[in-house]
């Protein structure tokens, strides 16, 4: 009995070590200090950020055109974000150099977060981040369609939240919908079985579509 009681509290112990490390939240960037800080954020912040944003572009393309047009603008932008969301995790995310700057600049964009992925503070793009890209495609949108950009921007936007809030639900919250059970399985998958496939966190078909959906086969190069 008391064979099987220490071994108990071992395996408490490490599952406890384990949750710490998972919870982890190691610098970034050692000095200065200020600059580490850039590299966490709360969840909040985004919705802080991109809501007004969103709710001003939607207003704005109700207004000025039909609303038909409107919604064809808004679901092809969120269309585009989802497409963005998976090509971004699975070129650039997981682009990892075996060494020197290259292999520094890929933890520090992602690599961190597979190590540690359930620090809370790095589960959504920091503003440093995110806002020059945001301002990036909303002036492509903008060179391209002139002002009915308004809906597509909104759209693009709108999905880019929608990703954060998934990431950081599906990390921090144990979800009762069976979608949102879905979603965080899948994610979960991606982290703890095979980070080659599960790409797509708040649009996982795309994994179908581009053959890398967790359990399907790897398509040959061939």
């Amino acid at each position: 009995m008391a064979s099987t009681t220490s071994d108990q509290r071992s395996d408490d112990r490490a599952a406890s070590s384990r949750a710490e490390y998972l919870r982890a939240s190691p610098p970034l960037i050692d000095r200065p200090a200020a600059l580490d800080r850039l590299t966490r954020v709360h969840w909040s912040v985004p919705v802080l950020i991109y809501l007004p944003v969103v709710v001003l572009l939607t207003g704005t393309a109700l207004e000025s055109m039909p609303t038909w047009a409107a919604l064809v603008g808004f679901a092809v932008g969120y269309a585009l974000w989802t497409l963005t969301e998976y090509w971004l995790h699975r070129v650039v995310f997981h682009f990892a150099p075996d060494q020197g700057w290259g292999a520094r600049l890929h933890f520090m964009i992602h690599g961190v977060h597979h190590e540690h992925p359930n620090d809370p503070q790095r589960l959504v793009m920091p503003p440093t981040a995110s806002v020059p890209l945001a301002a990036l495609f909303c002036l492509a949108f903008y060179v391209l369609l002139g002002p009915s950009w308004y809906a597509l921007g909104a759209g693009f936007l709108g999905g880019y939240l929608t990703y954060d809030m998934t990431h950081f639900a599906v990390h921090h919250h144990q979800p009762s919908s069976r979608l949102g059970k879905r979603l965080r399985e899948l994610h979960m998958r991606h982290h703890f079985q095979d980070s080659t496939r599960g790409y797509g966190v708040s649009a996982p078909y795309w994994d179908h579509v581009f053959g890398t959906a967790p359990g399907a086969k790897k398509r040959s190069d061939g």
